[in-house]
């Protein structure tokens, strides 16, 4: 059942695909021990001023991006946090993978993407050692939305 209202952060659920692009549902695992994520979404937005709005703009988003930053803890062992942390040593297609974000409402976001690990491990000597990446959208994102359920009527 779908979830309204509000929400603490932490109900947000990130999936990689560990076998890259060529990842099936059952390939898609959690990220275990992110703790931050931050999400930009670059529009492209084309502007014109036709004669008869006369002198006012027109505006069109006719293109996007996604990038999608997160922070956490490494965890070897955990298939999807090792995953995202191997890709560090790798260029090209190996930086290629799938994303999900299922947000608490019960939609879904997925996408291939690119991964850019921009911190496979490192921090102070008496830290945790940290996972920071960023998740990068490669085409065009498909967005599930959740079905609220309503009771039937009396």
């Amino acid at each position: 059942m779908a979830k309204t209202g509000v929400y603490p952060v932490f109900e947000n659920k990130f999936k990689i695909g560990k076998s890259g692009r060529s990842s099936a549902d059952g390939d898609m695992v959690i990220i275990k021990d992110l703790e931050t994520f931050s999400v930009s979404i670059e529009g492209n937005v084309e502007e014109w001023r036709p004669m008869e709005e006369q002198g006012w703009v027109r505006r069109m988003v006719t293109g996007k991006a996604l990038t999608i930053t997160l922070s956490g803890k490494r965890n070897v062992g955990d298939p999807g946090n090792d995953y995202v942390a191997d890709s560090a040593w790798s260029t090209g297609t190996g930086c290629d993978t799938k994303f999900e974000w299922e947000f608490p409402s019960g939609a879904k976001l997925t996408f291939n993407c690119v991964i850019s690990v921009t911190n496979p491990g490192s921090g102070d000597s008496t830290n945790v050692a940290g996972l920071e990446f960023e998740v990068q959208s490669d085409g065009k994102p498909t967005y599930t939305p959740c079905l609220l359920y309503t009771s039937p009527s009396p």
